[in-house]
């Protein structure tokens, strides 16, 4: 007899569905029983209100089933579509997330992995920027869009290929001069590729093309000034531009109509990334879209892996283009 205002147990689910305590165990884990007896557990269940424990079940398994994602913050769409994914990819698996916020603080990377060791999490997905960032062989680590080891997985999108199909899209569309234009971390890492496949795609298709790179707190004033030193005649030297984020790609477009260009009939413009309005309507931009649902169940799918081996070091994802209004074609 169940004590009153007691938490209900397994016990109490097994007499209410009439089966056996291992029955409603197994049903419990995820593993195979008869339809109809897992009908008559989830009914019970339900009925009674259970709660399975996670807790213990993480203490009988020597695991906590939660995972943490190292991420700069939430409030960048293509950051926030990548924790949405990841989250969603661990909830089919029933891992919970511990999300950690770094804001690109090298320390704090540092001390969010500690953090996560010392509470023993069964692994940590990390999207980070510390160049001396340490982390235990022993602990679980799977890196987005950067190498940190022949040990530790990266996944990425194929970032080259992205930026080679940018400068084939604006060569296909009729550009003949464009530019490139990057602002981002100085650090190593698989989107700086976009640069090197821009500029194969530029000379494979015989495109002239000019760059303007700045670091992670360089002004933004330098791409307005870049941009107001290629006017002539009230015209824009570059019929297309590629930016290698939809974030810049944004910034630069309400520049070009401070100059009094039009985009697309003056200059036609291409971001990187996928954003969309509203997370899932129209996009921003014409833009390279990374693959970032697919991304996010290979990050999980690499860190639950028990086979180390079966770990490659590098996982590139396919691109594909879309158009976004920022060129000329519907």
């Amino acid at each position: 007899m169940k004590r009153e205002n007691s938490a209900p147990t397994m016990k109490d689910v097994a007499r209410e569905a009439g089966v056996a305590l291992g029955t409603v165990s197994k049903v419990v884990n995820g593993l195979p029983v008869g339809d109809s007896y897992k009908i008559r557990v989830e009914d019970a269940i339900r009925k009674l209100n259970y709660q399975v424990n996670s807790y213990a079940q993480g203490l009988k398994a020597s695991k906590t089933y939660t995972i943490a994602l190292l991420i700069p913050n939430t409030f960048d769409p293509f950051y926030a579509s990548l924790t949405y994914h990841i989250n969603i990819a661990l909830m089919k698996r029933k891992y919970r997330m511990l999300l950690c916020t770094t804001d690109f603080d090298h320390q704090q990377e540092q001390e969010y992995v500690t953090m996560a060791q010392h509470n023993k999490v069964d692994g940590i997905i990390g999207l980070t920027y510390n160049p001396e960032l340490i982390v235990e062989e022993t602990t679980p680590f799977v890196a987005i869009d950067r190498s940190m080891g022949p040990k530790i997985p990266c996944v990425a999108c194929d970032n080259f290929a992205g930026g080679q199909l940018a400068a084939e899209k604006l060569s296909d569309l009729g550009c003949k001069n464009v530019a490139f234009l990057r602002i981002g971390s100085s650090l190593v890492n698989e989107p700086n590729k976009r640069k090197a496949g821009f500029e194969n795609g530029c000379l494979s298709r015989g495109l002239s093309y000019e760059m303007k790179i700045l670091n992670d707190g360089d002004s933004y004033e330098e791409f307005e000034q870049f941009l107001s030193e290629h006017m002539s005649d009230g015209k824009l030297t570059f019929d297309g531009i590629f930016c290698v984020t939809d974030r810049l790609a944004y910034q630069i477009s309400n520049t070009l109509r401070k100059l009094q260009l039009r985009v697309p009939e003056d200059v036609q413009l291409i971001g990187f990334d996928g954003i969309r309005y509203f997370g899932d309507m129209d996009y921003h931009c014409s833009t390279i879209v990374q693959p970032i649902p697919e991304m996010a169940e290979m990050c999980v799918d690499l860190l639950l892996r028990e086979n180390t081996m079966m770990k490659p070091p590098l996982v590139c994802l396919p691109v594909a283009y879309a158009y976004g209004g920022t060129t000329l074609e519907g």
